[in-house]
């Protein structure tokens, strides 16, 4: 969609057009990736660099001598402070005789067997990532329904998934005049008549919230990088019930169209094995290279969920976290992966040696999520469920929220490193396995080792698949709502404005929160890649991970009843507007103001007219392409048709030349022959006679 766009503005008549095809080559392999970039993006965020990871680390040990040197009172203690500020500025501490598992607080107390000689290592160089994404969400009245804007796409959809309460509205997802995007969740009755893609089943309901999902599927996806955000989480700290998530999901999944997710989801695995045969839908198994995919490369659409946030009042070591260090609120940060591995921990368990993944590591206030480990996935056509159903695993830690973190802006951030089989120079061409890292405020979370899935035997990778982006809150009964039904409440139905059976299963205090909307804030968006890798890319459909045949061959899971297409092309110009609006306003009215667009009376009635970049109904959105298309659509030459070079582009303007000429002077033969002739010079002025 977005790339025949481009085409069309790039369109040169046909003596320069392989001129001008050779310059936009050149430029995109020049390009610094600008196709995404919203300009309003400072200058000094437009590059990032890995943040340290500082784990969780276990109290020091005390030796005999520091037991000693405790019993010496104040004293004591100034030497500690005196050692941990003279670390603090750069003093080394004494090795000791074996390295510690972890780094320690403090500088260790023994000293080496021997003194080392050898050399340190020179320090690595500092990594860095160019922007490749942004969108700062600084132009008011942007709006995401299905070909407004060609970044995000905000679902008109119901969501049958996870037990949802909600329905998902475009009037719910927008752009303040303080320069956020807007996720609006709300007590409002929604009656749908559609089909139950879990019950298979055409149903008439109605849905007593509404909110909003945006996802920039099959628009903006990236492998590798880092991505990050500045978000307010929507509600009260306190009280549970609503469910804000950000999230990448691979391409060839959408989500809420369950059709498309079926033995697709969460898949990461290029291991041909008995359970990837028969419940992998695109396995490293299969042979025959249909919809452009790879023999022997495994497919799917894996899940790296930067947060999934749940409010709450139950303490850590109460209730269900009764056995867990923390509570509610708390995000959780996960890598759902596929397949999932056996024998696995109990629900509410801490998993014992062998039942769970290696190569975790959690930051300050975090635990291990021992609340859910994944899912058991049955599909009801299956014919087969002992071969065709499989575990997915959810590698996650809950890291503990405060009340600061609702209403207020933090800074989220994902860090994903891919799997290289190869290796670089650097590594003396050794396999890496990839990682994934989440931090919050620059503090870490989580890290997720690609070893540690390795490990595993289950054939699970971290994801080398294409990812699209998701921003949305959810209202479900499986989360932050009561365990256990209320005494006497049915807890069939949530509604806010019924009575008591109604409302009888909310958290306690939710119906009073939603009395107004909730709104999850976020002030912007941004994506960073190593350009010195290769690995990472921009796009939803890449040569390594091709996605675009597999979706337009399957066009029909990733649409709703009565679509023509999965996405509508981005609508320029064209929506409605008053030519006495001020155009020093940025309103739609006006559209986008005189920088961005045009309100044209000459149109009945009057429409906006885009200027430059802008795009959308009301020039309200930025422009936006991926620099290079790494699957383009068919041309002739891809049918084995090779286009004419220049002498034969003289012989078909010949030929056609002929062609044209050929009824005129056949005319005149024809006329000739029936006697007539032209008297004194040639033109219109002159009439011809019958000659007798």
């Amino acid at each position: 969609m977005i790339d025949t766009a481009r085409r069309r503005r790039n369109e040169a008549p046909p003596s320069t057009r392989w001129c001008t095809i050779s310059l936009l080559l050149l430029s995109a392999l020049t390009s610094s990736h600008a196709g995404w970039i919203d300009p309003d993006t400072p200058k000094a965020e437009r590059t990032v660099s890995p943040l340290p990871i500082v784990p969780n680390l276990p109290p020091p040990k005390e030796n005999a001598k520091s037991k000693n040197e405790a019993n010496k009172g104040e004293e004591s203690k100034d030497d500690a402070k005196t050692t941990h500020r003279r670390k603090r500025k750069g003093e080394t501490a004494a090795p000791t005789a074996t390295p510690t598992y972890f780094p320690t607080f403090y500088p260790t107390d023994g000293p080496s067997e021997a003194p080392s000689t050898v050399t340190p290592a020179p320090t690595e160089p500092i990594r860095v990532y160019d922007l490749v994404f942004s969108d700062e969400f600084n132009t008011p009245h942007r709006t995401f329904e299905d070909g407004n804007d060609p970044r995000w796409t905000a679902l008109e959809k119901n969501d049958y998934t996870n037990d949802a309460q909600h329905y998902y509205s475009t009037e719910n997802a927008y752009t303040d005049t303080s320069g956020n995007l807007v996720i609006k969740s709300e007590a409002a009755d929604t009656t749908i008549v559609g089909f139950n893609d879990v019950k298979y089943e055409k149903e008439r309901v109605t849905k007593h919230f509404k909110s909003a999902m945006i996802q920039s599927w099959n628009k903006f996806c990236f492998t590798g990088g880092v991505m990050e955000a500045e978000i307010a989480l929507p509600g009260k700290h306190n009280v549970g019930g609503l469910w804000p998530a950000f999230w990448l999901l691979g391409n060839l999944a959408r989500h809420t169209y369950v059709g498309s997710s079926e033995h697709i989801w969460p898949w990461s695995s290029s291991a041909c094995t008995d359970k990837s045969r028969t419940a992998q839908l695109i396995s490293a198994c299969n042979r025959v290279e249909h919809y452009g995919l790879h023999n022997g490369v495994g497919r799917g659409a894996p899940e790296i969920d930067v947060f999934e946030v749940q409010a709450g009042s139950q303490k850590a070591n109460t209730g269900p976290f009764l056995k867990m260090p923390v509570g509610q609120p708390f995000l959780s940060s996960s890598y759902q992966v596929a397949p999932g591995r056996l024998p696995r921990p109990g629900e509410g368990w801490w998993p014992a040696p062998g039942q769970w993944y290696d190569n975790l590591t959690g930051g300050l206030n975090t635990s291990l999520n021992i609340a859910f480990y994944g899912t058991y996935n049955h599909f009801r056509d299956d014919t087969d469920p002992a071969a065709q159903d499989y575990w997915s695993d959810a590698i996650s830690y809950n890291r503990q929220l405060n009340a600061s973190h609702f209403g207020k802006f933090h800074k989220y951030r994902v860090e994903w490193e891919l799997p290289d089989k190869n290796g670089t120079a650097a590594n003396n061409y050794t396999e890496t396995f990839g990682y994934i890292r989440w931090f919050l405020d620059d503090l870490f979370i989580l890290e997720v080792k690609g070893e540690g899935l390795n490990a595993s035997g289950t054939g699970a990778e971290i994801s080398s698949e294409p990812m699209y982006m998701l921003l949305n809150t959810a209202i479900s009964s499986q989360w932050g709502f009561p365990l256990k039904c209320p005494a006497m409440c049915p807890c069939k139905e949530y509604d806010c404005h019924g009575g008591f059976q109604e409302t009888c299963g909310f958290s306690e205090g939710f119906c009073d929160m939603m009395a107004r909307p909730a709104e999850y804030k976020v002030n912007w968006v941004r994506v960073y890649q190593d350009k010195n890798d290769p690995k990472q890319k921009v796009g939803c459909s890449t040569k390594e991970r091709p996605t675009r045949k597999f979706i337009e061959a399957h066009r029909k899971k990733y649409m709703q009843a009565g679509d023509l297409h999965p996405l509508k092309t981005i609508q320029r110009g064209g929506g409605g507007c008053s030519p006495t609006a001020p155009a020093n306003v940025t309103l739609p009215q006006s559209c986008g103001g005189h920088s961005r667009g045009t309100c044209s009376s000459q149109r009945k009635p009057a429409a906006c007219e885009c200027k430059g970049n802008w795009t959308g109904p009301h020039c309200l959105s930025l422009g936006g392409f991926d620099d290079v298309v790494w699957d383009p659509p068919e041309t002739w030459a891809d049918l084995g048709f090779t286009g004419p070079r220049a002498a034969g582009i003289l012989i078909v303007c010949v030929l056609a030349g002929i062609m044209l000429a050929a009824p005129a002077i056949l005319k005149k033969g024809r006329q000739r022959r029936q006697g007539y002739s032209r008297v004194g010079p040639s033109g219109p002025e002159y009439e011809q006679r019958l000659v007798a």
